[in-house]
């Protein structure tokens, strides 16, 4: 509910209406909202006599350290895909390549379809992670992707109008696993993400931020 925007940025989480509205007992509750907040997806705030919890705002601050996380994350991931053995980078290029080509042609039609557009990115960055990482890896992608898709929800009608940059970029990326070029790797998906959140961040401009008030 929190990722897909049903609990907006700034809500008030009280356990009793969440256990009413979810059909379960408070306890199952408490323990969600305390991973939550672990997580980032949830703040504590000091509210009087005690602490209040609320789904966590979503401004240019939090998207810049966010997407700066996942860039460093996707980056090591695509350095250990450009060492794979030839044959099985060439199985991820198939894939990524299906994906990107995807994204251009809805970029070519000027189609703006955002859960297509999503489905694809996101399909093309977790092949990156799934193809070389382990579960330490890949279990932090997971969960810094939920966050980055809260933006990408709230926003994406706006971020869409950038998509054949973001394809360019894929590009390059593409490029440097099949070549066997880790470092370019690394650096062409850490890019994409820097200047994903510039691009976030001029719609945040315009759209403004959510929950911060």
């Amino acid at each position: 509910m929190i990722v897909t925007g049903k609990l907006s940025p700034g809500t008030w989480m009280i356990e009793a209406e969440l256990a009413e509205r979810i059909g379960v007992s408070r306890t199952p509750i408490r323990g969600a909202l305390q991973w939550l907040e672990r997580e980032g997806f949830l703040m504590s705030v000091n509210s009087g006599s005690k602490n209040r919890v609320q789904v966590a705002p979503m401004t240019k601050e939090d998207a810049r350290e966010l997407y700066s996380i996942i860039g460093h994350i996707e980056g090591l991931a695509a350095r250990l895909t450009a060492q794979l053995p030839s044959e099985q980078r060439g199985k991820v290029i198939r894939e990524l390549r299906k994906m990107n080509e995807g994204l251009d042609a809805l970029v070519r039609a000027h189609r703006p379809e955002p859960n297509r557009i999503f489905d694809l990115d996101s399909g093309f960055h977790r092949t990156i992670v799934d193809a070389s990482g382990g579960p330490r890896l890949t279990g932090l992608h997971r969960t810094t992707q939920l966050q980055a898709e809260r933006y990408w929800r709230l926003y994406a009608s706006a971020i869409v109008d950038e998509l054949g940059q973001s394809v360019r970029e894929h590009d390059v990326i593409i490029d440097a696993i099949e070549r066997g070029d880790p470092d370019r790797a690394e650096i062409g998906s850490q890019r994409n993400w820097a200047n994903g959140v510039e691009r976030l961040a001029g719609v945040i401009d315009t759209l403004g931020e959510r929950g911060s008030w």
